[in-house]
């Protein structure tokens, strides 16, 4: 494994691990010694930056909720579990959380267009009982924590496999004519006009009246093939599909959809990142001469996504293909599919799907000691084109499955992380932060506030402060993300004053909605 120096200073002090965990406040905590500090910066000096994290870098979380784990659970329990949820996942440096809000056509939010959740309530139409809105108040409590919110949907499910009773507004309910039935499921037939554009409906709703960083949609497009089962849109392929052959039609209906949605969220909110997360595979070597070293479903040829078309046309703000099997794997390896989407599908920001209990699960090919994540990260930070990984899903994490999530706080997320660049929704830099200064307050803490800088557009809006810390004589640097220490909402930071003999150059940054950065204000200040 490379190392990273920031672990070598943890084993050398013999600190335990949460103090680097919250390393967001350094340099030191309250009451921490000036002397030690400034050795720990002088050894951090010294040491090769072998490691050093990417200062941009997407760091994401599924939350899902068609598995179930909210059915029935009530307001104070979700909200409750959320909150340790998160906590924990702010903790192991995620940024970003993508929250399932839309399961089979229903809704975890309020909704004129689609019944409540059974994935909620339990009974599909019926209100959460305290009332309240899950996807409101998540907006909220990733905001407060500095992370984004990612509003997943899947577009053409209407009825899941264990879905026994449909509410009387369900959209099944009120247009049967437009859905069809595959493998105990219910569909939107994606070959319909009228479904594209009530998907689209659906998603302006959702991003006109929430506060969301993204919408999010997964793999589902047409089903997932079942041997010998054909797909029952021979209606609508006769209606609309006359000059195509029946494969290239339906590809053409999934391309349809997401330049719809794409136009749709775009001429709404400008800043609104619309992202998918493909299944792992798009071709098979034996499909294309292009295609990868698999043996696999294929995203173009058995579930009609053209994902590559969607990335390279810049139909999609980013792309997480699902890389859930081992390095090594017989029919589809890790290690062939991260190359395969490195050198293919970098004109949006790649972002590698990483599933968590497969990785702890299989043994290091050259260590059969340890698991897979090292390796898996290795690949992920040396391919060029990568921008991040997203983890399936976030109750591993949190559980800390084969030590996952300490890896990810002390090692590969031992840093906070701006998010990737996204240029093509804007590039301009917002106005540097106003009035830096160091200020007691009256319980005796020392923080460092500041005032938002001036903005006549909500593109040019601060939205958070990204805060870098460095020791006297060491060299101003922005790039340097080891100096990164906090990205916060707020405009105040509590400083770690100890005597007031050390002196640390701090500097300041806003950040707009996509994260484009400004300028530093540097403030000298004396703890």
């Amino acid at each position: 494994m490379t190392t990273n120096p920031r672990n070598i200073l943890n084993r050398f002090f013999k600190f335990e691990a949460p103090l680097w965990a919250e390393r967001r406040s350094l340099p030191g905590r309250a009451g921490g010694e000036s002397f030690l500090l400034s050795l720990i910066f002088f050894l951090l000096l010294s040491l090769p930056l072998i490691a050093q994290n990417p200062k941009r870098e997407f760091r994401g979380a599924w939350i899902q909720a068609v598995n179930g784990q909210f059915q029935g659970m009530g307001r104070d329990r979700m909200q409750a579990d959320l909150t340790h949820q998160l906590d924990v996942l702010k903790a192991d440096g995620i940024n970003a959380i993508l929250f399932q809000v839309r399961v089979e056509a229903d809704a975890l939010y309020e909704s004129a267009l689609e019944p409540w959740s059974r994935y909620l309530t339990g009974q599909q139409g019926t209100a959460p009982n305290p009332y309240w809105d899950p996807l409101a108040w998540m907006v909220d409590e990733c905001h407060r924590r500095g992370m984004e919110l990612h509003a997943w949907i899947n577009p053409y499910r209407a009825k899941t496999k264990g879905t026994t009773a449909l509410a009387t507004n369900h959209p099944y309910i009120l247009h049967p004519e437009r859905f069809f039935q595959y493998d105990n499921l219910i569909l939107f037939d994606p070959g319909l006009p009228e479904n594209r554009a009530y998907i689209c409906q659906v998603v302006a709703d959702i991003v006109s009246r929430y506060d969301v960083d993204g919408l999010h949609i997964d793999d589902y497009f047409y089903p997932y093939p079942v041997a010998g089962v054909p797909i029952p849109d021979d209606a609508s392929f006769a209606r609309y599909g006359q000059n195509f052959n029946r494969a290239h039609w339906r590809r053409e209906n999934v391309n349809q959809l997401i330049y719809d949605l794409s136009q749709t969220i775009h001429q709404l909110k400008p800043w609104v990142k619309f992202g998918v997360s493909p299944f792992g595979i798009y071709r098979n070597k034996r499909s294309w001469d292009q295609g990868s070293a698999t043996n696999g479903t294929q995203n173009f040829d058995d579930l009609y996504a053209d994902v590559l078309k969607w990335v390279n046309e810049g139909w999609v703000d980013y792309n997480i293909p699902q890389i859930y099997w081992e390095i090594g794997h017989k029919a589809a390896d890790y290690d062939e599919l991260i190359h395969w989407w490195s050198r293919h599908a970098t004109n949006r920001p790649l972002i590698i799907g990483q599933d968590v209990d497969r990785t702890v699960a299989k043994s290091d090919l050259q260590n059969p000691h340890k698991h897979q994540m090292e390796a898996k990260y290795a690949l992920q930070r040396s391919l060029p084109g990568i921008s991040g990984s997203c983890q399936w899903y976030s109750r591993a994490v949190v559980d800390n499955k084969g030590n996952y999530g300490t890896m990810l706080q002390q090692v590969y997320h031992s840093t906070p992380a701006l998010q990737p660049l996204m240029p093509w929704l804007d590039k301009k830099a917002p106005g540097k932060p106003r009035k830096v200064k160091a200020v007691r307050m009256n319980d005796g803490t020392l923080h460092l506030c500041w005032t938002a800088p001036k903005a006549k557009k909500e593109m040019d809006q601060a939205r958070l402060y990204a805060v870098y810390v460095f020791p006297k004589k060491m060299k101003v640097d922005l790039d340097n993300s080891a100096q990164l220490i906090a990205i916060t909402p707020d405009t105040h930071l509590q400083l770690p004053y100890n005597d007031g003999s050390t002196q640390w150059t701090y500097v300041v940054t806003a950040l707009d909605r996509v994260q484009n950065e400004s300028k530093g204000v540097k403030k000298k200040v004396k703890l």
